[in-house]
């Protein structure tokens, strides 16, 4: 990218047949030809909005924003800080200023100068010195827990924000109705940090939000995936100061926030789709102003876009069409996501960016990558790099959303790759398994069905780069609650939920699991139900268990004991996993987590041993089938009950339960 004053090289990192549209947007050249016949500039945003001081890559880019600014000669008047270049796009509203910043440089607040023909405009810029805690962010590992929480869903600590931020009453998007599964509910950052204390105590040591930028949009807005500015909070969900305070009270409870980023798509109300920067800032036709209220009135209306083709083989598969391919990363998602053209330099530091001020100002856990392929390998790998370049201990999950293991594993670094891909990516999500969970559960033991597919599922760690960095759920905001999946059968949770506690990898519950939620519909709105107890007048209060059922506390009570326990079992954290094969006449799967001597010193159980139990009636385990894993072991404590099993005899098991021992 050249950086001489006045001109920019919009040279893709990788081609994908992009197609440049000629002109701008309506608005645009209206409003090029407003500044013209005024001659006066003005600037509305510079982002990011501030930045610091220590990073190892000493340039930054600042978005500048506003009337004419094309127009004007900037300078910076602060030592240590040099302008290296200005980038122009075409469009006379935006101004590209490419900073380098000595690491000697002192913190504080400098002045950008913005000269031009009717005076200059000046803007207060701040540096600060990197946080060294901050700076070596500890990602999430397979020691830890995660509790998803939809915040629209959880809870409403301020209804006084339902409705703010001057976004609009455009009808769904800013109605709050909690009748209503595809409108607002109010919950936000407050009520989630006045549950914290709750979730600490179930035992997780991780939360991961859905994502709680601003979501501008006419319909759907409370599920936060329309991102319409990178660097705002929602009003409706807080402010940044709440969502600080919100990830510093996390931390003080031993709880890291993951947060859910998104850098395939934006929300067509964002707000420079009204402006775009040039012409390739999104793939695909621009939507002009007309068309974009339309849309806010009949989302019908607006037909200009080429939809994803889903097709996320294209990724892996090696003799894939090339116009297959680029109809995976330059489709858009839905109309209300316009598709990111991350071969844009520009586009592509700015996303960067602002994964980095997002950690370095929350002091981020973790991040949770939407849509993780869609964005385009090439561009996922460096935003992936670049991030861990920074912040080496950090962790990063992807979505790739596939039951097929090896194209899941394809994303994470390590592992073979056929094409010679280099990926970062410390973590996947483990779809092929969780997609074989509740069935096994369910289904009829057989040789084809039962325990059997959850065993030969893990035979497909092989692909893995690390198996233990994945993340397993039972299910999630855009899954079916499990308990309905499980035809809300009490027993087959109680092994759902062993399974989840002890199998490898990085657990992940979604709220209000922990007390059978359910649904009637299948719809997203109807999965992402009321946490009960989040607002006032709640008949039912999960935190207290006012209101809750038997079977609810029993479940509730079930999580707790479990994920307490685990926090402190390094066999489950780092031991191996060692299981042996469930025969149809058995009804029980039998797997070991062993943490060898020379991993850990001084570890008293380094041995679990968790026995699945499907049958009906009451059946006999032989200890000595698992001699290979039990050695000369007498005794076995269950974490569940607390009840002591002789291992040196055959073990009674109650029908329909699971087992967790400490084998001693």
């Amino acid at each position: 990218m050249s950086c001489q004053k006045g001109t920019v090289s919009l040279a893709p990192r990788r081609r994908r047949g992009l197609r440049r549209r000629r002109g701008r947007s309506v608005l645009g050249l209206l409003l090029a030809l407003t500044t013209s016949a005024a001659g006066a500039a003005t600037i509305q945003r510079v982002e990011p909005p501030n930045w610091w001081i220590g990073f190892e890559r000493t340039a930054v880019q600042l978005l500048v924003y506003g009337e004419g600014v094309a127009h004007l000669e900037p300078s910076v008047a602060k030592p240590g800080v040099a302008l290296e270049g200005v980038a122009t796009t075409g469009n006379p509203n935006y101004l590209f200023l490419h900073l380098r910043i000595d690491p000697s440089t002192e913190p504080g607040r400098f002045d950008i100068h913005f000269d031009g023909a009717d005076g200059r405009i000046t803007h207060r810029y701040a540096l600060a010195r990197r946080d060294p805690g901050k700076a070596r962010a500890q990602g999430f590992t397979s020691a830890d827990a995660v509790y998803l929480v939809t915040p629209d869903r959880f809870a409403n600590g301020n209804p006084a924000n339902d409705a703010a931020g001057g976004l609009g009453d455009r009808g769904l998007g800013d109605r709050v109705d909690r009748a209503d599964p595809l409108a607002r509910h109010g919950g936000d950052l407050q009520g989630v940090l006045e549950r914290l204390d709750y979730i600490a105590d179930l035992g997780f040591t991780s939360i991961w939000l859905n994502p709680v930028l601003e979501n501008a949009m006419p319909a759907f807005s409370y599920h936060g995936y329309a991102t319409t500015d990178f660097y705002r909070v929602d009003p409706r969900f807080g402010s940044l100061d709440e969502f600080v305070a919100l990830a510093a009270a996390a931390r003080e409870r031993g709880l890291g926030v993951i947060m859910d980023m998104i850098v395939n798509h934006c929300g067509l109300h964002h707000w420079w789709m009204r402006d775009p920067p040039s012409d390739d800032w999104v793939h695909g036709p621009t939507p002009t102003a007309e068309a974009l209220r339309k849309w806010a009135e009949d989302e019908a209306v607006w037909k200009g876009y080429r939809q994803t083709n889903h097709a996320k083989t294209v990724s892996v598969d090696p003799y894939a069409a090339q116009a297959d391919r680029e109809g995976l990363y330059d489709g858009w998602f839905v109309p209300a996501m316009p598709d990111l053209n991350q071969d844009n330099p520009l586009l592509a530091e700015y996303l960067i960016q602002n994964a980095f001020w997002w950690i370095e100002t929350l002091g981020l856990h973790g991040v949770r990558m939407d849509t993780y392929p869609y964005a385009g390998k090439a561009f996922m790998a460096d935003w992936t790099r670049r991030v861990m370049a920074e912040y080496p201990n950090f962790s990063v999950v992807g979505e790739e959303w596939t039951v097929n293991p090896l194209i899941a594993a394809y994303w994470q670094r390590g592992g073979y790759k056929h094409d010679g891909y280099e990926s970062w990516l410390t973590h996947a999500m483990d779809f092929p398994l969780q997609t074989k969970l509740a069935s096994a559960l369910k289904d009829e033991e057989t040789w084809a069905s039962g325990f059997v597919t959850l065993y030969e599922s893990l035979a497909n760690d092989v692909l893995y780069g690390d198996p233990h960095a994945l993340l397993i759920f039972a299910d999630n905001h855009d899954t079916p609650r499990i308990f309905n999946q499980l035809g809300e059968d009490h027993a087959l949770f109680e092994l759902a939920m062993a399974y989840l506690a002890t199998m490898r990898g990085v657990p992940q519950v979604y709220y209000a699991t922990e007390i059978l939620a359910t649904h009637e519909k299948p719809g997203h709105g109807d999965i992402r139900s009321d946490f009960p107890g989040g607002w006032p007048g709640d008949r039912v209060d999960a935190v207290s268990a006012r209101g809750l059922s038997k079977a609810q506390r029993r479940a509730q009570a079930l999580v707790r004991t479990l994920f307490n326990w685990r926090k402190s079992q390094p066999a489950v954290h780092k031991g191996r996993l060692l299981h042996f094969f469930p025969r149809p006449e058995d009804g029980y799967y039998v797997y070991f987590r062993m943490l060898d001597d020379d991993v850990v010193d001084d570890v008293v159980d380094d041995v679990v041993m968790v026995v699945l139990n499907k049958n009906r009636r009451k059946r006999t385990l032989d200890p000595a089938r698992f001699a290979e894993a039990l050695g000369d072991a007498k005794r076995g404590v269950d974490v569940i009950r607390g009840k002591k099993y002789d291992l040196t005899a055959p073990i009674k098991l109650a029908p329909r339960t699971a087992l967790v021992l400490e084998v001693e």
